[in-house]
């Protein structure tokens, strides 16, 4: 997938003001990343198929997801979360510990116009206490799935979509996780690297 394969992927789905959206917080991550490291440089290259693509994927995946908002764990830069929040009009709650990350996010949420719809909590998904269980539940790269699942279960219900892009290793971390977790554990082939998994999984609960 090209950057204009890219472009028109989430063009044709979600619409060009969306896509005008995405571009400029392409514009902001930019800028931003003069100031701190918030991705690596190399991958500007290929913004829209490593970052804007690979965040936008998970949002059909979360299709028969009830009403309630979208949790992002470990958000960063803004991937998945922020790009969520551009391309849908769900309410998104990202969660990062890290004060620069929380304030660049902020800033760019305020400066998108979604600010009333994308919340950023300063905190770690550990002590993070949602005032409504999520719908949904995202993170990328952040942590093995039996520990992901221990620190936010407090977060979901049994109807929760977990939606956790895992690369190479989604296969083997769903075997380690079946030992501790039970649930409905499947593994979605990324559009972007087909060689990578996203795991999804419902109905997550201790054995």
């Amino acid at each position: 997938m090209t950057e204009d394969d890219a472009r028109d992927w989430i063009e044709n789905r979600f619409g060009v003001p969306r896509g005008t959206l995405l571009e400029r917080f392409g514009a902001i991550l930019r800028e931003e990343s003069a100031r701190q490291n918030l991705i690596s440089a190399a991958s500007f290259e290929a913004l829209w198929t490593r970052h804007f693509v690979d965040s936008a994927q998970l949002i059909p995946l979360a299709e028969e997801a009830g009403e309630g908002v979208w949790l992002d764990i470990g958000t960063g830069a803004g991937m998945p979360g922020l790009v969520v929040a551009l391309l849908i009009d769900r309410p998104v709650v990202m969660v990062e510990p890290r004060i620069r990350r929380v304030e660049f996010l902020r800033a760019a949420a305020q400066a998108l116009g979604i600010a009333d719809r994308a919340i950023v909590e300063h905190c770690k998904v550990e002590t993070c206490k949602p005032k409504h269980r999520a719908a949904i539940i995202s993170a990328r790269a952040v942590a093995a799935l039996p520990d992901l699942f221990r620190s936010a279960a407090h977060c979901a219900e049994s109807s929760t979509i977990w939606l956790l892009p895992k690369g190479r290793s989604a296969q083997s971390e769903v075997e380690a996780a079946r030992a501790k977790w039970q649930g409905a554990f499947h593994v979605e082939p990324s559009i972007t690297q087909p060689e990578s998994g996203i795991v999804v999984a419902r109905k997550v609960r201790p054995r």
